[in-house]
């Protein structure tokens, strides 16, 4: 039965009170003189109708010499010698022509005794039908009392009408089991058991199966046991002697009971690591209805006795919770998914930074510090946590939407916090907590850094190089990220082999890196070949780097060594680079910008800032620039140099201080620039080609 909120509970109260008074109230009732004096009449009755037919069996009996008698177990008859009943052994003296005689009427006399036996049994049942009938009449009247109060409360549900008078029809048929005596002693079922006697109440009693009296609006479920009788509900048992018995009462809702009428939110990765559950919920979706099963172990020896509940009607919404490839998966696997879950969100990893947002942020974190009882953040400290997000976010004008990350740093700050007696979370603690977060997974950043110091790691930082540079790079190992300069070496020669990726001949360079590389050939072809063939063998390496190199961003730093290689140009070695390059030669931006600087300006550190050093980065990479404040400040008093680059001539113009140089219109350079020593170069090694094949 489904009831208005709050209305289940007092219906399963109101039922418990009509238990408890209508067995008082009934005994009431039948303990009085009036009752026992009418039970007495019908009683009578019977007794006179029952003596009336053994008088007239007797009659009947003594016409053949025979005498019936009634007793407890059934009724006897005894023959009649010369007006005088005899015993069986003086009855085994007569002559055998008398006793065949006396035997022949016997015959005749059982007949009427099984007539009146009948007979004696339908009055019986009579008077037992009437005494019924009069018991259920006399109680009637108090049964209504309770049972028209009952329906008065309801009498718009007509499951709950017919429920009552089902109860009152139970009741009125089970009277004599009211009118027993509760406390009388119970045969003990120590040694063998002994079935219990049914009570009629046990069947009157309502499991509340689910209750929202205390909820406000509709019902929204989340848990974490994702087990089957969990999900689905389930049937409880009692063991009694070997069998395992159960009733109406033992009945639990689950998670699906409990959610319906509202939401249900489930993880997908832990719903599919049961099949079972996922199945039977796309069952229960499709069926409109979830049903309690009896999942038994088969294998029990033990006797079930178990019901079959009727389904519950069901109307709720499902969301399933995970990342695109289980979406996609069960997209093309299961062709029930799309017609039971049809509409799909997706969810943003970052949000923009604006007070609204901010002030939701604030509340997850409040709410997170009040949960775990951990002391809050002032507005300094939860500033520093804003700016950590947007770390994450990679862009300064938004926020990182994972919490779980951003919690994890508040708990650590706010341990630090305890640990110094302070009551509030402030920015000190969250750097704290920031800072050692990177102290304790940084092993082989710190291996980098010595080798470097070391000079097991060839890396200038001071000086002009030909054809070599410092590119930035970025190594993930586990989920710590850092950023460490690579030496990039280019060298240029006579040839057609064009430009040689050597990481791609050894094998070890990724398609993105292999694809970066020969976006330069197009780049020199429209840049210098357009009246000369493009003649040239180039060797582009990754120097100390053997465990492969993926990614675009150090196109444009092999291109700025390409250049400097044909022009004989030096270039900076206080200046690392980073940044992808299109055939075109426009810069565009890369992933990892913060790590990268982070990474050049510790190396740069170590040797001593002289306010030379610095590194170039797309000018697109400037909005998502998330420094130290350590870096910060070293930028503000130009001891270390941010340069920002939208084309290659820009960059080639930083890193050597010579202009890069445009055509004319009649397509030459100016004389002395980087483009016109290149297109030189090129020049002359195809004129170099072409003498070689005359």
């Amino acid at each position: 039965m489904e009831l208005p909120s709050g209305q289940g509970k007092e219906f399963k109260e109101a039922m418990d009170g009509f238990i408890k008074e209508i067995r008082k109230d009934i005994k009431k009732t039948f303990n009085n003189d009036d009752f026992e004096k009418e039970k007495a009449l019908i009683k009578q009755e019977f007794e006179g109708k029952r003596s009336a037919l053994l008088e007239k069996l007797n009659q009947n009996a003594s016409k053949h010499n025979f005498q019936v008698k009634a007793a407890q177990n059934g009724i006897y008859m005894m023959p009649i010698v010369d007006g005088k009943v005899i015993e069986e052994d003086e009855f085994d003296k007569l002559d055998e022509a008398t006793k065949q005689d006396y035997e022949e009427k016997s015959l005749l006399v059982q007949e009427q005794i099984m007539e009146v036996i009948s007979q004696i049994k339908e009055i019986e049942r009579q008077s037992d039908k009437k005494i019924s009938e009069w018991q259920s009449n006399v109680a009637l009247l108090t049964v209504n009392v309770h049972i028209n109060f009952l329906k008065s409360k309801y009498k718009r549900n007509k499951k709950i009408n017919k429920f009552l008078n089902d109860v009152k029809q139970d009741v009125l048929k089970n009277i004599p089991v009211f009118l027993e005596d509760e406390n009388a002693p119970q045969p003990s079922p120590q040694t063998t058991p002994v079935a219990k006697k049914p009570n009629p109440c046990l069947n009157y009693r309502v499991n509340l199966f689910v209750d929202n009296s205390n909820r406000e609006g509709v019902p929204v479920i989340m848990d974490s046991n994702y087990s089957y009788h969990n999900i689905f509900g389930s049937l409880e048992y009692e063991n009694y002697y070997g069998s395992l018995k159960t009733d109406h009462t033992m009945l639990k809702p689950g998670l699906m009971q409990l959610a319906n009428g509202g939401y249900i939110i489930f993880q997908a990765k832990d719903l599919l690591a049961n099949p079972m559950c996922y199945e039977n919920l796309k069952k229960a979706l499709r069926m409109k209805q979830v049903g309690i099963e009896n999942t038994a172990d088969q294998r029990s020896s033990m006797v079930l006795v178990s019901l079959k509940p009727e389904p519950i009607p069901l109307n709720l919404k499902v969301i399933l919770i995970g990342n695109a490839s289980i979406y996609q998966t069960l997209l093309s696997m299961d062709s029930d998914f799309r017609k039971l879950f049809k509409i799909k969100v997706e969810f943003e990893d970052d949000a923009t930074i604006n007070r609204d947002n901010l002030h939701k942020l604030s509340q997850i974190v409040h709410g997170f510090c009040e949960a775990e009882g951990l002391p809050h953040l002032d507005k300094s400290g939860m500033a520093r946590l804003v700016e950590y997000g947007s770390k994450l976010a990679g862009n300064h004008h938004k926020v990182s939407t994972r919490f779980d990350d951003l919690t994890q740093v508040v708990a650590e700050a706010a341990t630090w916090a305890k640990l110094s007696k302070s009551k509030i979370v402030t920015a000190k603690f969250v750097d704290k907590a920031l800072q050692e977060r990177v102290e304790r997974v940084k092993k082989y950043d710190s291996r980098y850094v010595e080798m470097i110091k070391e000079n097991s790691l060839l890396i200038n930082t001071s000086g002009f190089e030909v054809g070599q540079l410092n590119g930035l790079t970025v190594m993930t190992i586990g989920d710590y990220t850092f950023g460490k300069p690579a030496k990039i070496t280019v060298n240029t020669y006579t040839g057609k082999s064009g430009i040689i990726n050597i990481e791609r001949e050894v094998e070890i360079s990724g398609p993105s890196h292999s694809k970066g590389v020969l976006i330069l050939s197009g780049y020199l072809g429209e840049m210098f070949a357009q009246d000369i063939p493009l003649c040239l063998t180039a060797s582009i390496c990754f120097e100390q780097l053997y465990n492969g190199v993926d990614g675009d961003s150090a196109s444009s730093t092999e291109l700025y060594g390409l250049l400097s290689s044909l022009s004989g140009i030096p270039i900076n070695q206080s200046i690392a680079v980073t940044g992808s390059v299109n055939q075109k030669g426009q810069i565009q931006p890369i992933g990892g910008v913060n790590e990268k600087i982070e990474g050049f300006y510790q190396i740069c550190k170590m040797r001593g800032l002289d306010g030379s050093h610095g590194v170039m980065i797309p000018v697109q990479n400037v909005e998502q620039l998330q420094l130290s404040d350590e870096i910060v400040e070293a930028v503000k008093d130009k001891k270390f140099h941010i340069y920002s680059v939208s084309t290659i001539e820009e960059g080639i113009e930083v890193l050597t201080g010579v202009p890069a140089g445009k055509k004319d219109k009649d397509g030459h350079f100016p004389a002395g620039t980087i483009n016109a020593l290149v297109y030189e170069k090129l020049k002359k090694y195809s004129q170099v080609e072409n003498s070689n094949q005359n």
